[in-house]
């Protein structure tokens, strides 16, 4: 099975949130190794070279993304995404936890590449104990000469801040995040103009996801050419998946991108005995679902697009033949109708339209117009938002009722004619 430990090396088997434990397996070498013999540009290519993607979800080039700041001289801001609320995703969350110092040591790398001097880490209300972790964290590099001025000697002052959140999904949003950061209403900006011209405090910033910031660290280490060698031809590198639902034995994987489902449901210990697969949700609680006939496609981004879905997160959800996809669909809408931060008409009711609809299905109270309702909404819904978070609320909803249509339709009401 093609499991490839890097960012994940070591968890499970030594305390990785001791500095002492993380430096004498190579860790902040990297880091001591840019800012002494590397130019920001030499980090900023290697990222680039690389071929890495973003992986919170919406997968944009990382280097390409750096490359928009614009040169004007005003400060520069990097803030590292840990807002994880994706429903399914939880390995921004392992990382945070078990090896802080690898996302500490890529935030800087990261830092020092786009020339910025205070990075932010923006991390996820619930995180409590992660957010303690990553705290002492900052504070174990900071005694250690890795964070603060003149590093190494080289005139090079960075520092870093952990800000948590308050426990509002939409803050995973990036500009929705820099609001909060900045303690305001945590709610999307329109754009343009876009972080990287206009962000934190109104100047140029990048805003990258934990699992990206971290591969910065054995990009370095082991140079571009090895993680570009690895994937597909536009989807380069290693993915950790968090693989949850129906599988045996449920995780974090990191595999090549690029892996059959097949094979990701298989290195999760496959379905539970007797059952029979209906679906996997590739890409969240945001993506539609794939079904039996795509379970032979690489796991990676063009592929999984091609088939009506998404990678994004990696949130990877097996369903078997015991599921009730009609409560699945209303569980996974009610949660996006109660995050909506009710900005936009589109998303805020839509959003409590279709859970009130749905709840009358679960009850088994369903209309048949509602099901003609349904299959329209994505034009009510969809595109019509400051952010991605009303384009939500179709892609499983309407995934799941074209394929399981039976599901549904035996939840609509009968009239009973009296004897």
């Amino acid at each position: 099975m093609p499991v490839t430990k890097v960012l994940t090396a070591g968890i499970g088997e030594v305390d990785l949130t001791d500095i002492g434990i993380y430096r004498s397996r190579g860790g902040y070498k990297q880091w001591e190794r840019a800012v002494s013999e590397l130019s920001p540009e030499a980090v900023m290519e290697a990222c680039d070279k690389s071929g890495l993607r973003g992986r919170g979800g919406a997968g944009f080039p990382t280097g390409r993304k750096w490359s928009f700041l614009p040169k004007n001289g005003k400060p520069r801001y990097l803030v590292c995404n840990c807002d994880e609320a994706e429903p399914g995703t939880f390995k921004d969350h392992q990382l945070l936890e078990e090896a802080p110092h690898l996302v500490l040591e890529g935030m800087l790398l990261g830092a020092y590449g786009i020339g910025c001097t205070h990075a932010y880490i923006y991390i996820r209300g619930e995180f409590k104990r992660g957010f303690e972790i990553f705290q002492k964290a900052i504070a174990d590099a900071r005694a250690a000469g890795f964070i603060g001025k003149n590093l190494f000697g080289k005139g090079i002052d960075i520092d870093v801040t952990a800000h948590r959140g308050a426990g509002a999904y939409i803050c995973g949003e990036e500009t929705g995040l820099l609001n909060s950061l900045e303690g305001k209403r945590g709610e999307p900006r329109l754009k343009p103009p876009f972080p990287a011209i206009e962000g934190l405090y109104r100047m140029p910033t990048v805003v990258n996801n934990v699992e990206t910031l971290a591969y910065l660290v054995p990009i370095l280490e082991k140079g571009a050419e090895w993680f570009a060698s690895v994937g597909t031809e536009r989807s380069k590198g290693y993915k950790i998946v968090s693989v949850s639902g129906h599988v045996q034995k449920p995780g974090n994987y990191e595999v090549p991108v690029g892996t059959p489902v097949r094979e990701i449901i298989e290195i999760a210990g496959g379905l539970r005995p007797g059952r029979k697969f209906m679906a996997v949700q590739p890409g969240g609680g945001s993506s539609a679902c794939i079904f039996e006939e795509h379970l032979d496609l690489p796991y990676d981004y063009e592929s999984i697009a091609k088939a009506g879905s998404m990678l994004g997160s990696g949130a990877f959800t097996v369903f078997d033949d015991s599921t009730d996809f009609v409560k699945a669909a209303f569980n996974m809408i009610r949660f996006y109708a109660h995050e909506s931060c009710g900005q936009c008409t589109p998303c805020r009711e839509g959003g409590s339209w279709l859970e009130r609809v749905l709840h009358r299905f679960v009850e088994g109270k369903g209309l048949q117009s509602d099901l003609e309702m349904i299959r329209r909404v994505g034009t009510g819904v969809t595109g019509l938002n400051l952010c991605a978070l009303g384009d939500s609320l179709e892609p499983f909803l309407i995934s799941v009722l074209k394929r399981f249509p039976d599901q549904f339709e035996a939840r609509v009401l009968r009239e009973v004619t009296p004897a």
